[in-house]
């Protein structure tokens, strides 16, 4: 499984640095939306409809997050957190917020803290420039519903997406039927021409299914350092 190989990654870069032992404490905290993602004026995004929880961790004052749907919260080392149960969901989580937290310490990475207010917007016109401009008109397997991603997109490609929230799934979002992820996630992978995905994969276990021969970009902030670790591309142009 890819979390076994990037969580090996994570732990030889802190044997490196000499801290992996350190009792260093690491605090994630479940953010309030307006914390997470200020006052849009959309009023669709996962984490406002209280789907999502976005959980930060602090390590020696630089911040990493991570979107769950568990409310989890931490305080330790990180010789603790490589020990996990990472069957569980919620300690994969408290993994990814933390390796994003001490990688960007480290000066590794950066963009680990969400965009707020109208940023999704421009982050997705960005997204939607990008593709227009590298592969023309195409079919997109877009994992994940992002509603202003998904806008921009539809504007000029065929896009197809997935989502794992039942109130969602059979709904039409911008001339899009909103598929089940459990069902046809691989169904649209194999039709499209490239992949676009939430980086909330890595943090519910589910990105081994993304990972083939056929191109994907991440999006968001939950997938930067594990996306830094495994090579992966990430599009994330307003977060901090």
């Amino acid at each position: 499984m890819i979390i076994d190989i990037y969580k090996k990654k994570f732990e030889d870069i802190l044997i490196d640095k000499g801290i992996i032992n350190d009792e260093i404490v690491i605090k994630a905290k479940v953010l309030s939306t307006e914390e997470a993602i200020g006052k849009p004026k959309r009023q669709d995004y996962p984490i406002i409809k209280g789907k999502e929880k976005l959980i930060q961790a602090n390590y020696k004052g630089s911040k990493g997050q991570a979107f769950t749907d568990a409310q989890v919260d931490f305080r330790g080392s990180l010789s603790e957190i490589l020990q996990m149960d990472f069957s569980d969901n919620r300690n994969v989580a408290l993994l990814v917020a933390s390796i994003n937290s001490v990688l960007k310490h480290l000066g590794l990475i950066s963009n680990t803290i969400h965009c707020k207010d109208e940023e999704p917007i421009t982050c997705s016109g960005k997204l939607a420039n990008f593709v227009k401009e590298k592969y023309g008109p195409s079919k997109i397997a877009l994992i994940g519903l992002q509603p202003a991603m998904l806008e921009a997109l539809a504007e000029d490609n065929q896009v197809r997406v997935s989502d794992m929230d039942k109130d969602n799934i059979g709904k039409y979002k911008h001339g899009v039927m909103v598929e089940d992820a459990s069902l046809k996630t691989e169904e649209i992978v194999q039709w499209s021409d490239f992949i676009i995905a939430t980086g909330s994969t890595v943090a519910n276990n589910s990105i081994d299914s993304f990972v083939t021969d056929k191109e994907v970009y991440f999006f968001g902030t939950t997938i930067a350092g594990v996306a830094y670790l495994m090579g992966y591309e990430r599009f994330c142009t307003e977060s901090l």
